[in-house]
């Protein structure tokens, strides 16, 4: 008799706790039900931007809700970040970030966030790999051929990028890493400036990422030796990559995924993540992220997750070992 009592109050409180779980659910259902801002850390016009215009648009078709982009460039994008960290987790500010997320905390000082603990990780969007160009007047037909004659001419070969401590910068750090090759790194203060020499024949080489030189490559402009994914790609299927010239661990993609502020609801990140899939597996948005030379890579919350703690080690290693610091 005396355990009644005790068993009524569990079965209050399962009752009681199914419910308030069941309102979660129905409330989440149906989000959003008002406009959702989508930080972009970055100027209007880059990659960033494009990947979240593009899906922001389908988001808000399919949910029958504004999606507005949010330009808020600064701090190599440290600014944006910073205001999504100070936002409420409640599903209505999100961030489209990108490799920076993980790299810049290795090279800037004072970055006012932590980037896994003050992010919920919501899915990985697009990627896109690196390639080594050189000009079509240079004579090396292959990343060996490369390779050895600037390994022959220590410090004789130079190649450009972003600036300090940007990805194009970190493909080079890490190409040089894995080849021993000594190549003498110039900073600029954007990779179209730096691959703008190298198209003039000003500069050896670059390592920007793969849809910003498709068309060069295309037309004979740049001559792509490599590039820096696991797989070639389909806008350059010639190209072989870096793994098939004999070179490991030369894995560097550029990538865009979906976070929010820290501590959003468990419910909200399942119907967010879904939301999110419906919209990158439509044939609209993988055409036009295609048509980007783009790659379609999506994840479950945890294996982005895990993803972002490997980049952070990776990228972490990189600079150290390059002794890389910001400009």
């Amino acid at each position: 008799m005396t355990q009644k009592p005790a068993i009524i109050a569990l079965l209050s409180t399962l009752t009681l706790t199914a419910g308030l779980r069941q309102g979660c659910l129905e409330a989440y259902a149906q989000y959003p039900t008002r406009p959702v801002r989508v930080i972009i850390p970055y100027s209007p016009g880059g990659s960033s931007d494009a990947v979240a215009r593009i899906v922001g648009q389908k988001l808000g078709e399919n949910l029958k809700q504004q999606f507005v982009i949010d330009n808020r460039p600064g701090a190599a994008g440290s600014l944006g970040r910073e205001i999504v960290v100070r936002a409420a987790p409640d599903g209505y500010t999100l961030l489209i970030g990108d490799s920076p997320h993980t790299i810049n905390v290795h090279v800037l000082k004072n970055i006012p966030y932590d980037p896994i603990r003050d992010f919920t990780a919501i899915t990985l969007l697009a990627s896109a790999p690196q390639a080594l160009v050189i000009h079509p007047g240079m004579p090396y037909q292959t990343v060996k051929e490369f390779v050895a004659a600037a390994t022959a001419q220590p410090g004789k070969f130079n190649y450009g990028s972003g600036g300090s401590g940007a990805i194009t910068h970190l493909a080079g750090e890490l190409f040089k890493l894995a080849t021993r090759v000594n190549l003498v790194h110039i900073p600029y203060k954007s990779v179209g400036i730096a691959t703008g020499d190298v198209l003039a024949g000003q500069m050896h080489a670059a390592f920007p990422t793969l849809p910003g030189v498709v068309t060069h490559v295309q037309g004979g402009r740049l001559r792509a030796l490599g590039i820096s994914s696991a797989k070639r790609s389909p806008a350059l299927p010639a190209v072989p990559t870096f793994e098939e010239n004999g070179i490991s661990g030369m894995i560097v993609t550029n990538w865009f995924g979906l976070f929010t502020p820290a501590k959003l609801p468990a419910d909200l990140v399942t119907t967010l993540h879904k939301v999110t899939l419906d919209a990158m597996n439509s044939s609209e948005v993988r055409n036009k992220l295609g048509n980007l030379s783009l790659d379609i890579n999506t994840m479950t919350p945890p294996a982005f997750d895990a993803f972002l703690k490997q980049e952070l080690e990776k990228w972490g290693k990189v600079v150290k070992a390059a002794g890389i610091k910001a400009d």
